[in-house]
C-alpha cells in the first residue's frame, strides 16, 4: 500500500500522465491492462453506476468509502480518491472524515470547495483554507505520503470570475498544503497557463471532459500540466453506448447497434485471470 503510494507522489515529480476515472471494479481491473500508472474515482461515475445524481450528499461516507477500498483492491495501481468536499463543513469532521479515507488505502485524494449551496456556492475562503489545512493534518498524522490535491470549483458553479477566484484560492491551497492543485473547467490555454505558473513547482491536474477542449495530451504537457483527468467522462460514455443501442432497439426494432460491443471472449478472458 505505502509502495503505490510513493509510485504515485513520484509520478507527480515530472512529466504528465493521464489518470483515468473507473466507476467499479470491472472498469478499474480494464484500465489497469490497458496500461494506465495510476486511477482516480469519480463521484459522478460512480454515482451513475448506483442512480442517484452527482450532488453533495446524494451518497452517504460510508458508501464512497467502500468504494474506495473496492478500487484500492482491484488493481496494484495507485488510486486517487474524488473526495468532494470532504463530506463535512466544519473542519474538524474534513480532518476526521479524510484520516478515514486514508485508511482505505489511497495514494491520494482531493478536497473541494462547492459547497453544494446555490445560494453560498463556494465555502467563504478563509474557512475553504481552513479545511485544506484540516485535510493535510490528518495526512500527516497518518504518516503515509498520500497526495492532496486542492480543487477550486470556480468554473464548475459559474463564478463571475473564475479565473481570479481560482488563481488566488489555488495559491491559498497550496501554502495551506495541497499538494497538487486542480481547477476542474478550465478549458483555455492561456487559463490553464496562468494556474501552472501560479502555484509553480506545484504539479497542476487538469480535468478534459470531451474533445471540445481541443487539446492533446502532448499540447497540455507543453502547458506544463503534470496531471490529467477525465472524471465522468469514460463512464459516459459506456452509458452512451448503452443508450444508443437500447434506444435502436426499442424505437426502431434494430440490434445493429450492439456489432460494437465489446468481445465476450475477450472480457471473459480478462476477468477469469483475475481468479
Amino acid at each position: 500500500m505505502t509502495d503505490s503510494m510513493t509510485v504515485f507522489r513520484k509520478l507527480h515529480d515530472s512529466g504528465c500522465f493521464v489518470l483515468p476515472n473507473p466507476w467499479d471494479r470491472g472498469s478499474a481491473i480494464l484500465l489497469a491492462r490497458l496500461g494506465f500508472k495510476a486511477l482516480a474515482t469519480s463521484s459522478a461515475g460512480f454515482g451513475f453506476s448506483r442512480g442517484v445524481p452527482d450532488t453533495v450528499g446524494a451518497l452517504p461516507l460510508e458508501v464512497v468509502l467502500d468504494h474506495m477500498r473496492d478500487i484500492v483492491a482491484a488493481t496494484p495501481l495507485p488510486v486517487n480518491a474524488d473526495f468532494q468536499e470532504g463530506f463535512a463543513r466544519d473542519a474538524a469532521e474534513v480532518e476526521e472524515n479524510v484520516r478515514r479515507c486514508v485508511d482505505t488505502g489511497v495514494a491520494g485524494l482531493s478536497i473541494e470547495d462547492a459547497t453544494g449551496n446555490d445560494a453560498q456556492p463556494l465555502f467563504e475562503r478563509s474557512h475553504a483554507i481552513e479545511r485544506m489545512q484540516a485535510a493535510r493534518a490528518a495526512i500527516d498524522a497518518s504518516g503515509r505520503p498520500v497526495v492532496l490535491t486542492g480543487r477550486c470549483e470556480s468554473w464548475l458553479v459559474g463564478d463571475e470570475t473564475p479565473l481570479d477566484t481560482a488563481l488566488g484560492r489555488l495559491v491559498a491551497y497550496a501554502e495551506a498544503g495541497a499538494d497538487c492543485l486542480y481547477a476542474p473547467g478550465v478549458s483555455r490555454a492561456e487559463d490553464i497557463t496562468a494556474i501552472v505558473d501560479a502555484v509553480r513547482p506545484k504539479p497542476v491536474n487538469v480535468l478534459v471532459g470531451s474533445g471540445t477542449m481541443g487539446l492533446t495530451v502532448p499540447q497540455l504537457a507543453e502547458l506544463g500540466v503534470r496531471r490529467i483527468s477525465v472524471g465522468s467522462a469514460l463512464s459516459r460514455v459506456a452509458w452512451g453506448a448503452f443508450l444508443r443501442a437500447s434506444k435502436g432497439i426499442l424505437e426502431e426494432g434494430r440490434f445493429d447497434l450492439l456489432d460494437g460491443a465489446a468481445s465476450f471472449a475477450e472480457l471473459n478472458d480478462t476477468f477469469a485471470k483475475r481468479r
